[in-house]
């Protein structure tokens, strides 16, 4: 029996990406697990990308879970409300909420003071990254908290730690990335009375499509990206951090974890899974360690 057969997952934002590594690491444990996003085989979002929801919901059936892909805009509440109408008919219930949704690295404009930053983009980078998840959660965890030990996990970059003695090189990503960390916290305190855990959590140097695609390489050779950017060493599959949910989710012990700022390299030291390739890559670390400190790139003792 696979530890999440039986759950039930939603994976909002699971286009591409963190999205789409955890929604596949989902279901390889078992889970039914909703997708959401804008991108769908006959539509293109804003983010004009070719990944598409339904793409993600067939890696999570061949994985060995059951993909269900839904179109669903995240600003828009009326699509949101009648995607958790539609899971609680569907299901019954809800177990795993991802809070994935983001889309806005065509937004950020790094290295440039708020003052000259486009006022446009910075606010819709704000729409895409807050407002959606406050909005998701307001429709959704009404069904989530009907049972106990349901988990929230909301995807952000880097963690409270890190993020609070780093400027993340742009106000609005900044102020993005933090709010989402405050978010779960805050979220810790509004669902444990119902024993359900929120958790924030953060990939390290992810390999998504968009990195895979700036440094010329592919998943199956992107080591050869080193030669370029040594650090790029550190750096880890998006199946990874989809371990990291998978253990959280499969974890009877979760609530340890209520209101904590996590990361997959972290996790992975207490759970004891790896990456696609079997190591296991610690990303938050190294940063501070060996790139701040500026060694030369070496993964031994993180990787």
């Amino acid at each position: 029996m696979k530890p999440l057969h039986g759950k039930i997952a939603l994976v909002a934002g699971g286009t591409r990406g963190a999205g789409r590594g955890i929604a596949i690491e989902l279901g390889a444990a078992g889970a039914t697990v909703y997708v959401t996003g804008r991108t769908t085989r006959g539509q293109v979002s804003e983010y004009n990308r070719p990944e598409t929801i339904e793409e993600t919901a067939e890696l999570v059936t061949k994985a060995g879970g059951q993909g269900i892909a839904v179109q669903v805009d995240h600003l828009v509440p009326e699509q949101v409300q009648a995607l958790a109408n539609r899971i609680e008919q569907e299901q019954g219930r809800l177990d795993i909420l991802v809070n994935d949704i983001w889309g806005g690295e065509n937004l950020v404009e790094w290295n440039i003071p708020v003052w000259e930053h486009s006022l446009e983009k910075g606010l819709r980078m704000l729409r895409l990254a807050i407002d959606t998840h406050l909005i998701t959660s307001h429709f959704v965890l009404p069904l989530l908290i009907k049972n106990k030990n349901g988990l929230i996990v909301e995807m952000t970059d880097g963690t409270a730690e890190y993020n609070r003695d780093h400027y993340r090189l742009s106000m609005y990503y900044d102020l993005v990335k933090n709010s989402i960390n405050r978010m779960a916290w805050a979220l810790a305190q509004e669902v444990k009375p119902h024993e359900c855990t929120a958790v924030s959590l953060t990939p390290g140097w992810l390999r998504s499509e968009l990195m895979l695609e700036i440094f010329k390489v592919t998943e199956e050779n992107w080591r050869d990206a080193a030669a370029e950017e040594p650090h790029f060493i550190i750096s880890e599959s998006t199946r990874y951090v989809g371990r990291a949910v998978a253990a959280l989710a499969g974890d009877p012990e979760v609530s340890r974890w209520n209101g904590q700022s996590l990361s997959s390299g972290q996790l992975a030291q207490v759970y004891g899974f790896t990456d696609v390739d079997g190591s296991q890559p610690n990303c938050m670390p190294y940063l501070v360690e060996v790139i701040e400190a500026g060694k030369p790139a070496d993964t031994t003792g993180y990787r």
